[in-house]
């Protein structure tokens, strides 16, 4: 008979994001219409350069001589979409060779699948709270062992609290794989080069692997806080970065994303790069020829200019999220660098219970802080990503509730 993988079968409940979905679907006749804020999916369409992109790529697949099979070139990616993102980096001062570049089909993925090229004994380390994908795809494999009143025994948990400005300290147990998000999904908040600086010495000292979630990077505002990893020295020797063009260019329906792995990194006598290389030959055949030109086309001077009119949308919707929720009372952090704006709950109300309320009440969704680990009890995280009039109604909904 079959064996399952039963570490599966150890992971509690659903899902974050698909048991909002569920509680929303069973809100059956809400007095008003649901505003949606919580699960954070991109509302405004794609850059008209991009589509032009797309379609000029889409009359090439339809003719034989510029027809496209297998991509057969460098790391599953197209050399113009590799060179491209290569020059995004330089454009920071950021020196990342071609083929240290691996596009995917989304952050999301990478971040997942990355640990098919780790031992299953490795110690990992995950920030507190922090997107559910690290937590549950190690779980998955085997690494996070049992889970035993809200964690995982054997995960170290580095708390991310508003005592900290939600940026962890050195644990006492050495990690050898530490999961960074900066800015960071839940909370919002950037990390420094100073802060960042620690991290990447201490990796180095121990030979452990950072993996750099930088997905929302495009939304950073302030010049202290480094946009990749890379732009830490010593990084090169202990970092793997994650980018997608998910919220930078609205991608969430397009699917594009591409992990940076330097040829430096290396970790029992082996390259990392060379190990994720053959990883991703194996198992995956490369996004389509399509949808890398689109992704090309983020990079050109008319994409740029159009895609930074969109996220100064989105940056607009957090800013009124944030001064709204303080004048309502609450204490609000993030939306500065980030999409996402995380505020503590009333007091005597938990992070699901008052996930309901906003629900119920104001039909606002939400997505409950306790979702993405121990230390997000009593936080709600709101979206900036919804339509700005909608954003603003919303807004309006739970400062009403709160009075």
């Amino acid at each position: 008979m079959v064996k399952i993988n039963d570490n599966f079968l150890k992971l509690p409940g659903g899902y974050l994001f698909p048991e909002i979905g569920r509680r929303v679907r069973a809100f059956e006749n809400p007095p008003k219409p649901l505003i949606r804020l919580g699960i954070g999916d991109v509302t405004q369409p794609l850059a008209p350069a991009v589509v032009e992109a797309m379609k000029k790529a889409s009359e090439e697949m339809g003719r034989k001589e510029t027809f496209r099979g297998y991509c057969e070139e460098t790391c599953c990616a197209y050399d113009f979409l590799r060179f491209a993102i290569r020059d995004s980096y330089l454009e920071r001062g950021v020196d990342i060779a071609d083929d240290e570049i691996f596009v995917s089909d989304g952050a999301k993925s990478d971040c997942g699948n990355i640990g098919d090229i780790f031992d299953l004994d490795n110690v990992v380390a995950v920030c507190d709270p922090v997107y559910p994908v690290y937590v549950d795809t190690n779980a998955m494999a085997g690494r996070a062992g049992d889970y035993v009143d809200g964690k995982w025994s054997n995960l170290v948990y580095l708390p991310c609290t508003a005592e900290n400005g939600f940026f962890p300290a050195l644990p006492d147990r050495v990690p050898d794989v530490i999961y960074i998000c900066s800015p960071n999904n839940p909370t919002g908040a950037a990390a420094t080069k100073e802060q960042l600086k620690i991290w990447v010495d201490y990796a180095n000292e121990h030979g452990s692997v950072i993996l750099y979630d930088s997905a929302y990077e495009a939304y950073i505002t302030e010049d202290d806080k480094p946009h990749s990893i890379f732009e830490v020295e010593g990084a090169k020797t202990c970092a793997i970065e994650f980018r997608s063009f998910s919220k930078t260019a609205g991608f969430t329906g397009t699917r594009c994303a591409y992990t940076v792995i330097p040829k430096a990194l290396e970790r029992g006598g082996a390259s990392l790069n060379a190990l994720w290389n053959r990883r991703q030959g194996t198992k995956f055949n490369g996004v389509p020829y399509v949808i890398q030109r689109a992704a090309e086309a983020t990079f050109t001077p008319e994409g740029k200019v159009q895609i930074a009119e969109t996220i100064a949308y989105y940056r607009r919707n957090a800013q009124v999220i944030r001064s709204g929720l303080e004048a309502a009372g609450l204490q609000v952090y993030g939306g500065v660098n980030a999409p996402y704006i995380w505020f503590r709950t009333p007091e005597g109300y938990g992070s699901w219970e008052f996930f309901d309320r906003l629900l119920y009440e104001a039909c606002v969704v939400t997505t409950p802080g306790a979702g993405f680990g121990p230390s997000g009890e009593g936080y709600i995280r709101v979206t900036a990503f919804g339509d700005a009039g909608a954003t603003a109604e919303a807004v309006d909904r739970i400062a009403n509730l709160l009075k």
